[in-house]
């Protein structure tokens, strides 16, 4: 009878994680980081900066849970692509400082790139950087043709709205080049291609408008890759 308890329990510690994963939530209020960090999971990356106009240092983390599980994750048009697969659960928390505690402005499970969504390049995910009062996230991936995405997200309206982008990639043989850059603020694109080499004289730029109704958020674009701008256009 103990063997087979045995037996049971182990399948059960290894099945546990197939089930639906279940993010937790992050404390709403704290004057210590350490105790911000929900238990099996650790900061790994964390910035400093003004993010609410007020003068004073906010907090950026990303964390990342101890194992790896079976999570869906969006691709494609962002929602009919789903795909599960196993790595390990990333979450991004914002908290503005308000005396001296933080308080959380936004919880996010799903827009920062996993360890395994990078491609040949290994963990896609680059440090983070606050300026001009805009949280910069950037992601850098791919084998022959490598790409780096940038974001900068601003807090307006209760919102977390992306102001600008660029998806910039290249060809490690060729040299070619694709460097997109967005300002959604003023509806405006700039789009270069061409080779590394002719990048100043040969290369093309092309000044196009945005069609854009309303900013995207963190709650409207749910990760890289999934926005498609224009017909086979992704960001």
């Amino acid at each position: 009878m103990r063997i087979i308890f045995l037996l049971l329990f182990t399948f059960c510690c290894q099945t546990g994680f197939s089930q639906d994963f279940i993010y937790p939530d992050m404390l709403p209020k704290s004057k210590a980081i350490k105790k911000l960090i929900p238990p099996q999971w650790k900061i790994i990356d964390s910035v400093s900066g003004d993010l609410n106009g007020d003068n004073i240092e906010d907090l950026a983390m990303v964390l990342e849970f101890y194992a790896a599980v079976k999570e869906p994750r969006a691709y494609g048009d962002n929602e009919t692509d789903l795909i599960t697969e196993v790595q390990r659960p990333r979450i991004l928390a914002i908290y503005f400082t308000s005396g001296k505690s933080f308080k959380l402005a936004s919880q996010n499970n799903n827009f920062i790139l996993r360890s395994e969504e990078g491609g040949g390049m290994g963990d896609p995910l680059r440090p983070m950087a606050i300026k001009d009062n805009k949280l910069n996230l950037s992601f850098e991936g791919g084998s022959n043709w490598k790409w780096k995405l940038s974001y900068s997200f601003k807090f307006n309206n209760q919102e977390w709205q992306l102001t600008t982008a660029r998806n910039y990639s290249f060809h490690d043989v060729t040299g070619e080049i694709n460097d997109k850059e967005y300002d959604f603020i003023n509806k405006t694109s700039t789009a270069v291609s061409g080779t590394v080499s002719n990048r100043k004289h040969a290369n093309i730029t092309l000044n196009q408008p945005i069609k854009l109704n309303k900013l995207k958020t963190f709650a409207s674009f749910k990760k890289p890759w999934t926005w498609e701008i224009k017909p086979g256009e992704f960001l």
